[in-house]
């Protein structure tokens, strides 16, 4: 096979389904045959050329998982075991961050390393298979490769997606306790994901702020009873059921997973005094808000944090999340529907208009 089929991007968000060359793998590179790739909100920013510096056009589709089809040379994954053809896997989308750099070194903040590339988003078309809408995709040399336990689970983990591992960053950023109450503002995978770590991290009460029903019904069949519908009620009622779930005080700790500016305003009214505020959905430029630091911020004593992106402990204790609760949850009830390459222009229309919870990609 000479030719492989791909999905490509331009900047005006138009995609074309084109075959692209079978690539000749170098020294420690992998090619792995695509599975599943996921549709994330990511990918409908970047449908409307909302992030900078994303070199288009591009292959989107930044977490994917696949079975290894080549392997050139010895390549093993952070356990130390080789990777083989045949194995179902997955691999972190980030790569080339540095580990050298006064980010990556002194502040420990890797997710900001100015040299960090992202599968699906800032690796362009040109550079060849770097995104999951495609029959199949290069890890380049480096790439930090995960081993699923199979073909099915490699489904099952998809289902969890980005979301997990960003979910899994924000709580960490969060450091909630045992006994807390959370409030996630969003209901899509990130917000969901959220209130299932924040739970298995010792929440006793988690609250998810959302819509549509759809979201909220899935939200619930994952064991989070407390949903507030941004339907049903306006900014000002849901933070007045929020204070009656709370004795008054508002959340000890609030996850804003929305993508929506206005929202951040909201969070400052359910948080409690010294409570802590995390906002994790505020990935592209959605617009700016008014807040009055006094009343909102230093009068409350807040701690207020961001969390950009994951790293690859997030990612790795995302895989092993799914393996140790793969029968606990209902993960499959978050796929809302497959579609080819061909689809793949009608699966960003479905995610941008909430019409599924998750869509995903199987070329």
């Amino acid at each position: 096979m000479d030719k492989v089929k791909a999905a490509l991007m331009n900047e005006a968000g138009e995609i074309t389904v084109k075959d692209i060359e079978r690539p000749t793998l170098e020294n420690g590179a992998v090619l792995i045959k695509t599975l599943y790739s996921e549709v994330c909100g990511t990918d409908v920013h970047l449908s409307h050329n909302k992030l900078s510096g994303v070199p288009y056009p591009i292959i989107p589709g930044h977490v994917s998982t696949g079975l290894v089809e080549e392997v050139n040379g010895e390549v093993t994954d952070v356990e130390g075991d080789l990777i083989k053809p045949g194995d179902a896997v997955t691999f972190l989308d980030v790569n080339e961050t540095c580990n050298s750099c006064w980010f990556c070194l002194v502040a420990k903040e890797s997710t900001r390393c100015p040299k960090r590339k992202v599968y699906g988003i800032t690796y362009s078309a040109n550079d060849g298979l770097l995104g999951g809408w495609s029959n199949y995709i290069y890890l380049k040399p480096g790439v930090k490769i995960i081993k699923l336990t199979s073909p099915k689970f490699a489904k099952t983990f998809i289902a969890a997606g980005c979301g997990l591992p960003t979910a899994i960053h924000a709580v960490e950023r969060a450091n909630i306790h045992l006994g807390d109450t959370v409030v996630v503002q969003g209901s899509g995978p990130v917000g969901l994901m959220s209130a299932i770590i924040a739970k298995r991290s010792g929440a006793f009460k988690v609250i998810v702020i959302g819509g549509p029903s759809l979201r909220l019904d899935i939200v619930r069949q994952f064991g989070i009873e407390d949903t507030i519908s941004i339907d049903e009620y306006s900014p000002e009622e849901r933070i007045k059921l929020v204070k009656n779930l709370t004795n008054n005080r508002g959340a000890d700790k609030i996850i804003e997973a929305t993508g929506v500016a206005q929202a951040v305003k909201e969070g400052f009214g359910l948080v409690r005094d010294g409570g802590t505020y995390v906002i994790v959905g505020q990935y592209t430029n959605s617009g700016e808000i008014a807040i009055n630091p006094h009343l909102d911020i230093n009068k409350k004593h807040l701690t207020v944090r961001g969390s950009w992106g994951s790293d690859f402990s997030h990612f790795y204790l995302a895989v092993k999340f799914v393996e140790a609760y793969h029968s606990k949850y209902p993960w499959e009830k978050i796929i809302s529907q497959e579609y080819n390459l061909e689809e793949t222009r009608k699966a960003l229309t479905d995610v941008e208009n909430y019409i599924v919870m998750k869509a995903i990609i199987k070329p």
